[in-house]
């Protein structure tokens, strides 16, 4: 098989092939007496299941996949899907924590008191320069004591600061945050947080499903490999 063979399958570029097996995710190629690469059907099932890894894993960690195959080191490829698999369960984990943490805007607060920056970063695991950065951005709004010049957050302030930190975790960028949480402030205000959650839940059971394909792929390559 040439190059574009294995390209055309795919609606790649030879040179996408060929960089494919420059980087390891493809078994070296033969060659023939003037230099040209030879592909064999081996060749094929490695491409379709990096194609099938990448959606599921992401191009990095399906390429530490692949390279681990491809040099006979299948237990460390099977410890990147185990660990690729976990942060998947991460990041379920943490969808269950901004739901839950929807279910908790009522419209009396359920945090009592106020509390500064310091102790507010230690409890959530951040810097305080990133609840800094937060309110930069319009996030959070703690006031000022007219005294000392320090920040205080209230109990409302506390929950847009668990908010944020939810959110930023399951990926989304402050631009896109910045609108839920204005929403959540005003009457009414928590279906477009609802409606992102949605497409987070959506994004999450596609990237499993993906998975599922991707182990498909990587099993009948490992079947061809060892024939």
């Amino acid at each position: 098989m040439r190059p574009v063979d294995l390209a055309r399958e795919h609606g790649l570029s030879t040179q996408a092939v060929r960089n494919y097996e420059d980087a390891g995710i493809l078994p070296p190629a033969g060659r023939t007496v003037h230099g040209y690469r030879v592909y064999t059907p081996l060749h094929a099932h490695a491409l379709r299941a990096f194609l099938a890894l990448a959606p599921g894993h992401g191009h990095r960690t399906a390429t530490a996949i692949m390279q681990a195959v491809n040099r006979a080191a299948v237990q460390e490829a099977l410890l990147l899907i185990d660990e690729s698999h976990g942060r998947l369960l991460d990041d379920r984990r943490t969808l269950r924590a901004v739901e839950a943490a929807l279910r908790d805007l009522a419209p009396v607060p359920q945090e009592r008191g106020d509390t500064f920056i310091g102790p507010l970063a230690g409890r959530l695991g951040v810097r305080p320069a990133t609840l800094r950065k937060w309110e930069n951005a319009g996030l959070v709004r703690p006031r000022r004591d007219p005294r000392t010049g320090y920040r205080i957050y209230d109990p409302a302030d506390v929950r847009d600061v668990r908010l944020v930190h939810q959110l930023r975790r399951g990926g989304y960028l402050l631009e896109q945050i910045a609108p839920l949480i204005a929403q959540v402030r005003a009457a009414g205000g928590v279906a477009p947080l609802e409606s992102a959650l949605r497409d987070w839940q959506a994004r999450l059971s596609a990237r499993g499903r993906a998975m599922l394909a991707g182990a498909a792929g990587l099993e009948a390559y490992l079947g061809a490999r060892d024939l």
